[in-house]
């Protein structure tokens, strides 16, 4: 996988980086308003063992691989989070600053023939956790459940699509000048598998990096700034084991520079332990 992913962003950096592209690129660059040519990148293929393999490292960072976690609405969140992913889920008329992610991998299931319960198709039905929490153990969520947990490797897959679509978007929105080194910083941890899995992970965990509604005191956390914030390393071990630890500065900032109404404090340690899995080879 580590070399699929390595000829991929390879291709995918020579084309935003220079002027122009071969006749038959890996790469289709549409255009920004700008005129500036953004490459897009052709679907990341996993085998089925390996969709099983990170599927089950972020359905331990999520719930600890608990059934149970696979349907959550956590206190003081405005929506319910699904799958190994945590997938946002926005109830009736309600948006937040979060990406929603459900409705994504919904369609992307029944893309793959794998038939998600058909009550779970548009708007989340709870309106308030609640209703959702007084309806856990009922049928709905009890079925749900089930086929999620079925469905893992597919989880897995969305996520990894994800991952590889953030690529072209994180390189569209970074300066010109910090291109080269944030393209760097990724080729040195695609090196490994488990800086694979962390760069695949990161994304579905904390986002790309580029909502600009998905900030705090105008400092994001997604993976451009893990990307930014690395020091210069070798490649390999090294690599994975500085993006855990610009994960957690990131992370931290995050953390500090948050409402304190939402206590994000107290998610600290859970989110440095996810990061800390980064550094950890396979």
């Amino acid at each position: 996988m580590q070399g699929r992913l390595l000829v991929l962003f390879s291709s995918l950096t020579l084309a935003l980086l220079s002027s122009s592209c071969s006749s038959s690129p890996l790469v289709t660059p549409p255009r920004q308003a700008s005129g500036q040519a953004v490459p897009s990148i052709s679907a990341l293929s996993l085998s089925p063992s390996q969709e099983a393999k990170i599927g089950q490292k972020i359905w331990q960072n999520e719930s600890a691989g608990k059934v149970s976690g696979l349907t959550a609405w956590n206190q003081g969140e405005g929506f319910p989070s699904l799958g190994i992913g945590h997938f946002i889920w926005y109830p009736v008329g309600k948006k937040g600053p979060f990406t929603e992610s459900w409705p994504q991998f919904y369609q992307f299931a029944r893309q793959r023939g794998l038939n998600p319960p058909a009550w779970a198709a548009g708007a989340c039905p709870w309106t308030s956790r609640a209703a959702f929490q007084s309806d856990l153990h009922g049928a709905r969520l009890t079925e749900l459940r089930k086929w999620l947990a079925r469905n893992v490797p597919a989880q897995a897959a969305f996520i990894a699509r994800k991952s590889e679509a953030a690529l072209a978007k994180v390189l569209a929105k970074t300066a010109p000048s910090e291109r080269a080194r944030l393209a760097s910083n990724y080729r040195k941890v695609a090196t490994t598998a488990n800086g694979t899995y962390a760069l695949i992970d990161y994304v579905n965990f904390k986002g790309e990096g580029i909502n600009s509604s998905e900030t705090y005191r105008g400092q994001g956390w997604g993976l451009k700034q893990v990307l930014l914030e690395m020091r210069d390393v070798s490649a390999g071990q090294n690599a994975a084991r500085e993006f855990a630890a610009a994960a957690k500065r990131v992370l931290g900032r995050r953390i500090s520079n948050s409402p304190p109404a939402r206590g994000e404090k107290r998610w600290q340690a859970g989110w440095f332990n996810r990061a800390d899995t980064y550094a950890q080879a396979f």
